[in-house]
């Protein structure tokens, strides 16, 4: 999922909003349609932020004894992408 599909919708939201003067299509007012779609992408391009940004830590600690009894400890951190929904 990219940025360029939010950021149209928000882009034709306020080209509806902002272009027209209060103008009706029939039972729909062009403005308040254009403000529902800017809102829609804004709402659309947070949760792809969010998706893209968000991140698995995993924790690995590891200890060992030598002959001399003496321990030594390691830990190791990766990260790794979220799974990719699953396909409908």
């Amino acid at each position: 999922m990219g940025y360029g599909g939010p950021i149209g919708l928000i882009v034709v939201g306020l080209v509806l909003s902002l272009a027209f003067n209060e103008r009706q299509v029939g039972p729909l007012e062009v403005t308040t349609l254009g403000w529902i779609l800017v809102l829609a992408g804004a709402l659309w391009l947070v949760l792809t932020l969010v998706q893209q940004n968000t991140r698995r830590r995993h924790s690995t600690t590891a200890t060992t004894t030598d002959a001399h009894g003496r321990q030594a400890t390691t830990q190791r951190t990766t990260e790794s992408d979220p799974p990719p929904p699953p396909a409908v």
